[in-house]
């Protein structure tokens, strides 16, 4: 997109078209204004048009243009913190409210891809969580147990086990979770797009906002090309790469660079040793490494870090040692693509659901976790919209934005203790 290959790498490369669209000319009245094409906003949109609502998706760059476009592709069940730590935090019945709606998310992410027929490499053969050494498989036991007392099917994998379904003896054990799977992630999102636009949602690309005024029950927002929209309700689902408009979302989330780079595809013979089961993986360490395999047999490596002047050398040769070192005979293997992105993130790890004014929502912040809640949270602001849920039914609580202190300052320790951290070498 917008001609830089390390934008969307792999990902633009194997996708199918995405369904056509244009910018915002002239005005038009909806019900529902979404500002963003990504999981949540398209989400949104396909469940509003379902239930007969006027919608138009308003995107600055392309669908997936965000983080929904580039990251990793594996399709969670939950956010990253644990169990114990939601039903803290949240308390005990919007904690088991978040636990059991984002526990299902997998579900309807894959139930949307049937039901839609989205092409996107979707395989739900689980998830691998990686134990780095013995403190990382503590770690693991600890999430076992916390996860299967809320009755989710994840069972741990002892080293000889783990081996068997990672193909690899670079790990002491893993955590599988069975609702999870992987999916091409710019795919999915393009596919939401145009079952949104089947069920009656216009989706307006190269159409950035920027003004918003409120008028009576109506909001009115402008466009930098001149097209205006006049809504009752609007979405504000830009997370990670909210600009200008409502920059009070930005300040509340730190970004976290995160690249990925991806091989040819491999050999047949290749293939038969490395994770036979197509389960998507990621490990225990603090900057962790993710691996998977795309549907035509490519490693795709990544972890923390932006493929900048600076760091895409350090970054890229770590990949090489790393790969070499969870998979010995994928050492000469030669990357084919390579990309980054941006993940939004929050003090506590925890999303973020505003009511930035009347009648304006937002839910962001997700962790690195976007695919499954991103959907969800995109449905249930629906809901919310339509009336079938109220404030008190959602699964956060509606907070003010909150700023981050030295967000600037926060983003260039991530930014520079990867490029440290990867210039030390493959960490195991």
């Amino acid at each position: 997109m917008k001609n830089d290959p390390r934008s969307h790498g792999l990902w633009e490369k194997s996708a199918p078209p995405a369904p056509p669209t244009t910018p915002l000319r002239g005005h038009v009245d909806v019900d529902v204004a979404i500002v963003g094409a990504g999981y949540t906003g398209l989400s949104a949109a396909l469940h509003l048009a379902e239930q007969g609502r006027d919608v138009a998706v308003l995107e600055a760059e392309e669908i997936g243009f965000g983080g929904s476009g580039r990251n990793v592709g594996l399709v969670n069940a939950g956010l990253w913190v644990m169990p114990n730590y939601l039903l803290t935090t949240l308390g005990h019945e919007m904690g088991h409210r978040v636990l059991d709606l984002l526990g299902n998310g997998p579900s309807l992410v894959f139930d949307l891809i049937a039901r839609h027929n989205i092409e996107c490499e979707a395989e739900q053969t689980g998830t691998l969580h990686c134990a780095v050494g013995k403190s990382g498989l503590e770690a693991l036991r600890e999430r076992e147990c916390q996860w299967q007392a809320v009755g989710a099917p994840v069972h741990l994998l002892e080293r000889e086990e783990a081996i068997a379904h990672i193909g690899s003896t670079a790990f002491s054990g893993a955590l599988v979770d069975d609702r999870a799977g992987t999916v091409q992630p710019l795919a999915y999102a393009r596919g939401l797009a145009a079952a949104a636009i089947r069920a009656g949602a216009a989706v307006h690309t190269g159409t950035a906002v920027n003004a918003a005024q409120r008028a009576g029950e109506w909001w009115h927002l402008g466009t930098a090309g001149g097209g205006s929209v006049r809504a009752r309700w609007v979405i504000v689902a830009t997370n990670a790469y909210t600009t200008t408009m409502w920059p009070e979302l930005r300040s509340e989330i730190v970004n976290l660079p995160y690249f990925n780079f991806a091989t040819r595809p491999l050999s047949p013979d290749l293939l038969k040793t490395i994770l036979p089961y197509r389960q998507g993986a990621w490990d225990t360490q603090k900057i962790l490494t993710s691996f998977r395999l795309d549907q035509a047999g490519r490693m795709i490596v990544g972890s923390i870090g932006a493929l900048d002047k600076v760091g895409e050398p350090v970054h890229h040769a770590w990949a090489r040692r790393a790969l070499g070192r969870i998979y010995p005979q994928l050492k000469d293997a030669v990357f084919e693509t390579e990309w980054y992105g941006n993940i939004g993130m929050t003090t506590d790890a925890l999303p973020r659901f505003h009511k930035l004014a009347p009648n304006v929502l937002s839910i962001s912040g997700y962790n690195g976790r976007g695919i499954s809640p991103g959907t969800v949270f995109g449905r249930t602001l629906a809901q919310l919209i339509c009336g079938q849920i109220g404030i008190a039914d959602m699964p956060l609580p509606l907070t003010r934005p909150h700023a981050v202190s030295a967000t600037a300052a926060r983003e260039a320790f991530y930014s520079f203790g990867s490029i440290a951290s990867h210039a030390a070498g493959a960490r195991f």
